[in-house]
This record gives structure tokens, sequence and C-alpha cells, in this order.
């Protein structure tokens, strides 16, 4: 089981090294990012983009360019198209937005006929982890922060299985999902607790697998015992959670910032339900997150 950063990036660089198709990279800090990966053995790349600007780009970072390919498409469109039509070959393994638009790499990325798209559900997941709480280390996954604005209970059910999923490649054979609510109970006027305690049913009755789910949950008692025991909160969930599916959007993102710039957490993030691995990074993410993110996708492509 995988149970820190420095662990994955160590299993990372014991296992063959999977290639990473960038969209679009011009861009210092994309070039930037490849020349600290490929430095620290963890991915090797190709380049779809202007290839006289990535080039000069590399030259000004001190990137050999000889140590990646580059495919020369200028037009943003057809450069994700191109990078798709790679990892359905299986000439590359994961596909990452560089210096493009979001909607332009995603409409590539989920067409039905020609894209990634596996009918699924694509859902965001924030990992972070635990060496600091009480229980121990391991990986939180938070879900979902960046997809899924106000998911409905079907879109919720896929979300939590996109994260049991990416649980399971880091070797937790059964986490345990807390579905957050403001409170702990239902309550008919709170759609979420509603939705929560369906999805809890819907796992005791074989409907999702592979994990333990209760809820709802308020975030307290889903990550600290001590919460739960003092407000009575039962149950094999309550107060060691390893998967938080958050009820939207509006909830999980700032979430997610908070732990960043409040708690100073490293954290990486996944795109799950696609073919492959997809790696989006926000302007704002720092370069470890950026590194971290290509890290996990090496790991689970």
């Amino acid at each position: 089981m995988i149970n820190s950063f420095d662990e994955l990036i160590a299993a990372v660089k014991e296992k063959p090294k999977k290639i990473i198709a960038i969209v679009s990279p011009e861009g210092s800090t994309v070039i930037k990012l490849v020349k600290q990966a490929l430095e620290a053995g963890l991915a090797e790349f190709v380049l779809v983009g202007d290839e006289e600007k990535i080039k000069s780009m590399s030259a000004d970072a001190g990137l050999d360019s000889n140590l990646i390919s580059i495919v020369h498409i200028v037009d943003q469109k057809g450069a994700a198209e191109e990078a798709v039509k790679m990892v359905l070959a299986g000439s590359a393994h994961a596909i990452m937005k560089g210096n493009l638009p979001t909607a332009t790499f995603m409409r590539a990325v989920l067409d039905k006929q020609k894209g990634l798209n596996d009918n699924k559900v694509i859902s965001e997941i924030t990992l972070y982890e635990k060496s600091r709480d009480p229980a121990g280390g391991g990986f939180r996954f938070l879900t979902d922060c960046a997809i899924n604005v106000a998911p409905t209970l079907d879109e919720k059910k896929q979300i939590i299985e996109n994260a049991v999923y990416l649980a399971h490649k880091l070797g937790n054979p059964l986490p345990k999902v807390a579905v957050i609510s403001a409170v702990e109970v239902v309550n008919p006027s709170m759609p979420d607790t509603v939705d929560a305690a369906a999805l809890s049913k819907m796992a005791d009755r074989g409907q999702i697998t592979g994990c333990l789910v209760d809820g709802p949950f308020a975030f307290d008692n889903a990550v600290s015992l001590e919460a739960a025991e003092y407000k009575k909160v039962g149950g094999g969930v309550a107060g060691q959670a390893d998967i938080l599916m958050m009820p939207n959007l509006l909830t999980a993102n700032p979430v997610r910032k908070c732990l960043v710039y409040y708690s100073r957490q490293r954290i990486a993030t996944a795109l799950m339900g696609a073919r492959a691995p997809v790696i989006i990074t926000s302007r704002t993410d720092s370069a470890d997150t950026m590194l971290l993110t290509i890290v996990l996708a090496a790991y689970i492509s």
C-alpha cells in the first residue's frame, strides 16, 4: 500500500517509464516541469504543439530538446486530438493539458467517437496525506473538487466508484467512504443527507462494491474519531474516512483550497473515469503539486 507521496515517487521510479503527451506545452511553467520530471526520472514526454516555440523555450530552460519527442501541430484543437489519438494507440499512456483553454482540451478528451470517453462520469480527486492525523498515515481522497457542480445520486455513485478505483490502485483494498453533508442525521429538508443515506444503503446491498460507505457525516465526525465519539456517531467509517464524498463542487473546491493555503498540505490531483489518466493542473498550483500530479498519473497509467 502506498502511504505517502515519497513512497509514490519511489514506486514510480522503480516502474518502466510512462509516456505523457502534453498538449500545447508552450509556456515556461510547463517546460520547467518537464525538465524537473525528466531529471527526477519520473516519466517521459511527447510534446504536441509548436515545435519552434517548444525548442526555444526548452533552450531557455536548459532542457535538451533531444530528450523529448515533439509533434509539430500549431492548432490547439488539432494538437489535443492528436494527443488523444496517441493515447488510444498506446504510444502515450496519459494526456496532460498545457497552455490551451480547458474547454478545447476536454472537448477532445470527451469526444464520444474519437476521445477517451468511457461512458462514465469524469470526476476530479484531490489526494493529501493523513500523516498529521492521530489515526495514522495513508492518503485521504477528496472528491469532486473541479468537474461536477451538483451531481445527481447516480453521478455521486460513479464519483465514489472512481475514487474507490484510485484507492485500490494505491493499495487500499477496502477504503472507507464518508458521504459528507452539514449534519450527521437524515433530514428530508436537506437533500444531500437523503442522498448520503441512499448511497450507504446502495453499498449495503452490493450496488457499490470494494469499499465501506456510510453517511451522512458532518466533516468533523468523518475525519476525527474524537468528534465522532463525542457526537455518538458509530460505524466502521466514522472518524476514519479515507474518501470524502462531498455534496457538490461549491463545498469541495473551497475545502481543497483550504488544504493548500491554510493547512499547507501537499496535494496531487487525478481525473478519473476516462480510458487513461488525464492531467489538468490549475494555474495557481505549486510546482510541487504539478509534479506530484504527474507522478500520480504515471503510477496509475
